[in-house]
């Protein structure tokens, strides 16, 4: 476990905000083929958009075996694993219980991940939820019935950029001690930083980003947001003589 926050943005929770974040995390995979453990809420946009990104083009099955293959769909890759905890709320929007469920792969795979990963014995959201109570803490635009608060999108995205870089590379994680025996940060355990990072550090050190790389990165990304589905039924353009 590393503690590593890979995105923050800000924007209502639509379809396209859950894809763009589905999307950080694909990008962050070194293969599509890998095994990947998602644990989610029951925000009403996720399914579709993991689908989108991590899905694959696949046509059911015909009843008969002659006959035009049937519309094809999007279905989740066999190492795909998907929990999601349910808030079951009253009328007055009040917390009745949590219940776990399966979104994508079996119940007794994902328990058993989540224990070899150690997030907990069984199907959570806990450690987003801590991490979302310490940007509170940490960022008083967030706070609520605050004076802080930010009148723009651009301002607040910038500061919980900021936020995030010095959440992984500067600030020692108190979980992760035990782990290591020593001040560690996300970007420590994720074995991209070799000791404690200061402040000015941060701000000293040289990033420099071609336009290539930009390009590149854009590209990557609008792929991984356009799904296996749109792709099939993507219009040619017609020839012009």
């Amino acid at each position: 476990m590393t503690r590593f926050a890979l995105d923050v943005r800000v924007g209502p929770r639509t379809l396209d905000m859950a894809r763009q974040l589905v999307a950080s995390v694909a990008m962050c995979c070194r293969s599509l083929t890998d095994r990947l453990l998602v644990l989610i809420d029951n925000h009403l946009p996720y399914p579709q958009a993991i689908l989108d990104v991590f899905g694959r083009l696949m046509h059911r099955r015909r009843k008969r075996g002659r006959g035009r293959k049937k519309y094809p769909a999007l279905k989740p890759p066999p190492n795909l694993l998907v929990g999601v905890v349910e808030k079951v709320r009253s009328k007055t929007g009040k917390v009745l219980k949590v219940k776990a469920r399966r979104l994508f792969g079996s119940m007794k795979r994902i328990t058993w991940w989540i224990r070899r990963l150690h997030l907990g014995r069984r199907v959570n959201t806990a450690h987003v939820e801590r991490l979302n109570g310490t940007m509170r803490g940490h960022q008083a635009r967030l706070a609520r019935r605050t004076r802080s608060g930010s009148r723009l999108d651009a301002a607040l995205q910038w500061s919980l950029s900021l936020w995030r870089d010095l959440y992984n590379w500067v600030w020692p994680h108190g979980s992760l001690i035990p782990m290591h025996r020593d001040a560690t940060t996300p970007a420590m355990a994720m074995g991209l930083a070799e000791g404690l990072w200061t402040a000015r550090r941060y701000a000293e050190y040289p990033v420099h980003v071609s336009d290539l790389q930009r390009q590149d990165r854009a590209e990557r990304r609008n792929n991984l947001l356009e799904s296996a589905l749109d792709k099939y039924l993507r219009k040619k353009a017609l020839p012009t003589s």
